[in-house]
C-alpha cells in the first residue's frame, strides 16, 4: 500500500521553541518536518500542528508555523481530541425543504473529510506523538509515522516508540518515502519542486 496525496493529511506534533533544543538530532528532525510541510503545501495536503502547553514550551518553530493550516494548543499529551475536528470536520446538514420533500428525495448530507490517512511526525516521539498516533488508530485513522522527522531527548525512547507504533499498526516511513509516494510519477507537475526539497 502506498500513500496517496489526495487521501492524506499531515499532522506535526509539538515542534516548539523551548522543546527542540533538548531533542536528539534536533536540526535534522526539524529540517525534515519543514520539508514534509513544504511538500504537503505543493501537493495540496492539509497541514495541522499541535503545541503542548505553549505558555511553558513556546510556540511552533516560526518557519514551520508559516506552513500550517492551523495550530491547536493542548494540555493533554495526546493531541487526538484537538485534531479530530480538523481531520474530520462535521458533515453539512442535509439540503432541501424537509416539509415539502419526502426524506428519500432530500439531498443527502455531504460526508466529512474523505482524507482517511494521517501522516504524522513530531516530538517527543515516545510521549506526545505516540499517544496521539495510538488514539488516532483507535479512532480508525490510517496512521503513518515519518521516522526521520520525529525525535525524543534520547534515542532509546524514540526507538522504543517506533517498536510500539509498528506493533500497534502504524506504518513507519521516511520523509523521502512520503514525498515520492505522494508524487507517484516523475511527470507530476510538482516533481522538480519536491525533488529539490529532498536533495
Amino acid at each position: 500500500m502506498l500513500l496517496d496525496a489526495d487521501d492524506s493529511q499531515l499532522v506535526l506534533i509539538d515542534y516548539q521553541a523551548r522543546l527542540m533544543p533538548a531533542i536528539h538530532e534536533n536540526a535534522a528532525v526539524l529540517a525534515n518536518a519543514r520539508r514534509l510541510a513544504q511538500m504537503a503545501r505543493l501537493l495540496g495536503v492539509p497541514v495541522w500542528a499541535t503545541e503542548q502547553n505553549p505558555a511553558k514550551l513556546g510556540g511552533t518553530d516560526e518557519a514551520l508555523a508559516a506552513l500550517c493550516d492551523r495550530i491547536v494548543p493542548k494540555m493533554a499529551f495526546s493531541g487526538a481530541d484537538e485534531l479530530q475536528p480538523l481531520l474530520a470536520p462535521p458533515a453539512p446538514a442535509a439540503r432541501g425543504n424537509a416539509r415539502s420533500l419526502p426524506r428519500h428525495l432530500q439531498k443527502a448530507a455531504a460526508e466529512g473529510s474523505e482524507r482517511a490517512t494521517v501522516v504524522i511526525a513530531g516530538c517527543e516521539t515516545h510521549v506526545c506523538l505516540l499517544q496521539t498516533a495510538l488514539m488516532l488508530l483507535d479512532a480508525e485513522w490510517d496512521v503513518w509515522v515519518v521516522t526521520d522527522a520525529c525525535g525524543s531527548r534520547t534515542e532509546r525512547n524514540r526507538d522504543a516508540a517506533y517498536d510500539r507504533l509498528a506493533g500497534a499498526g502504524c506504518e513507519l516511513v521516511t520523509t523521502e518515502m512520503v514525498g515520492f509516494e505522494w508524487l507517484r510519477d516523475c511527470q507530476h507537475p510538482q516533481f522538480r519542486a519536491v525533488q529539490g526539497l529532498i536533495k
